[in-house]
């Protein structure tokens, strides 16, 4: 018998491309077709044959309250009723934006809109607008929206431009990009050498998640600053990922480096779409209306999403949360390592925050190449049977996971419980 999931996905093949509205949905790393989910609450999720999961997901990040928390979805009821957007300034927007520079020092001024890609283009506009440079620096495996600009792969050699890494990004945008590998302070060091004086900025994922989660070596981290401060550069941190999730102060408060930029989202929505970025005053006075460089979203700081978002924000704010959730996320990889090493399995894992990674590997990978040589067949296999046993993991090896607030013991055990009765038959 055909499962309602499978005649969603052949349905929405018809009329949306690949059947789903964001790539990495379409289970095509994995093999097989994708859930279809018609509601959340706490831990689970529950798809449209009614089947429930544990969620390891959080919609890629943003729910570290887990789905429908009430103080959330009352707010957002509340706030929908006087109005869903206005197009024009809201109270509540002074709200967030003051609540978010007090959380982080580094942003003294902010500007909300509506996407991560949209605060990832803007951030690398305004870099170039206040230092009149080009070119930027990303790194390999770090993944910064879809902007031309940012979907870029490493070229063919050291110090070479990137080429695009999608088909309608021309060549000649993706040639001020330089491309270097995460965690490679040497090729950092010679690169800035060469070409400082033509850096607009680096952006990067203070801890990268989208080639699953991979730690920032602190040196790595240091001489991005130290450079950045050397060449006049501005140095742009991506905290889409990591904003609020691995602390209350960020991956730039763990890890106590200030960038000159900051890239915010998922976290900051509570789930609702919402995004921002922020930095030193003189670079955010550059931006319109006050500045030559421009930017606008008729949807920005829609009030909806402003009321998601400060709802969750205040919620982190209380004593111990952090501390709880870090806790239960290393819970999760230290048993699901105990337990795979005792079957003799190549696997490893590691957590920062409420965030995690899992490799098929006998080493924590610290670069692209490195999760690239994890064993991609062994962890789909491993997705798939946790799947069936009703625990939902992201469908790719190279995405990092996410453990909300509301994951307890009962669902870190049964978690572990379904992964070593896989492992132990493995």
């Amino acid at each position: 018998m055909t499962s309602r999931n499978q005649q969603l996905f052949e349905q929405s093949q018809k009329v949306i491309p690949g059947g789903v509205n964001s790539p990495v949905r379409a289970f095509k790393s994995v093999g097989g077709y994708p859930v279809f989910f018609q509601r959340g609450q706490g831990a689970y999720f529950w798809d449209v044959d009614g089947k429930s999961y544990i969620d390891y997901v959080g919609s890629w990040g943003p729910l570290i309250l887990g789905h429908a928390h009430p103080e959330v979805i009352r707010t957002v009821q509340a706030t929908a009723e006087k109005g869903l957007t206005f197009g024009a300034p809201t109270e509540a927007e002074l709200e967030i934006a003051e609540l978010i520079c007090k959380l982080i020092p580094s942003i003294e001024q902010i500007r909300l809109v509506s996407s991560g890609t949209e605060a990832g283009m803007s951030a690398i506009r305004l870099a170039r607008g206040f230092t009149g440079r080009n070119k930027i620096i990303k790194f390999e495996g770090c993944y910064h929206g879809h902007d031309d600009a940012l979907l870029v792969k490493a070229g063919s050699g050291a110090l070479t431009f990137g080429n695009p890494s999608s088909a309608g990004v021309p060549q000649e945008i993706a040639g001020h990009t330089i491309v270097l590998d995460y965690n490679d302070s040497y090729r950092l060091e010679e690169t800035f050498d060469k070409l400082g004086n033509e850096i607009a900025a680096v952006i990067v994922e203070p801890v990268a998640g989208n080639m699953n989660l991979i730690a920032p070596k602190a040196e790595f981290l240091t001489t991005l600053r130290t450079l950045c401060t050397q060449h006049d550069s501005v140095l742009i941190f991506d905290e889409v990922m990591t904003g609020f999730r691995v602390g209350l102060d960020c991956a730039q408060g763990l890890y106590q480096i200030k960038p000159d930029l900051t890239i915010l989202g998922k976290v900051i929505g509570g789930g609702m779409p919402m995004a921002a970025f922020g930095g030193r005053r003189e670079i955010m006075q550059y931006l319109a209306p006050v500045g030559a460089v421009y930017q606008a979203g008729t949807l920005s700081g829609n009030p909806v999403a402003v009321a998601a978002g400060l709802a969750t924000l205040k919620l982190i704010q209380e004593t111990g949360f952090y501390e709880n959730l870090t806790n239960k996320t290393r819970q999760l990889t230290e048993g699901l390592t105990v337990s795979a090493q005792k079957h003799g399995i190549d696997f490893c894992a590691q957590s920062i925050g409420g965030m995690f990674g899992l490799y098929f590997s006998k080493h924590i990978p610290a670069s692209f190449a490195e999760v690239m040589a994890c064993d991609k067949d062994a962890f789909n296999r491993f997705f798939h049977s946790m799947l069936i046993k009703g625990v939902y993991f992201a469908p790719s090896a190279f995405e990092a996971g996410f453990v909300s607030s509301m994951h307890d013991s009962s669902e870190i055990n049964e978690t572990l419980s379904a992964a070593e009765s896989i492992f132990a038959d493995w």
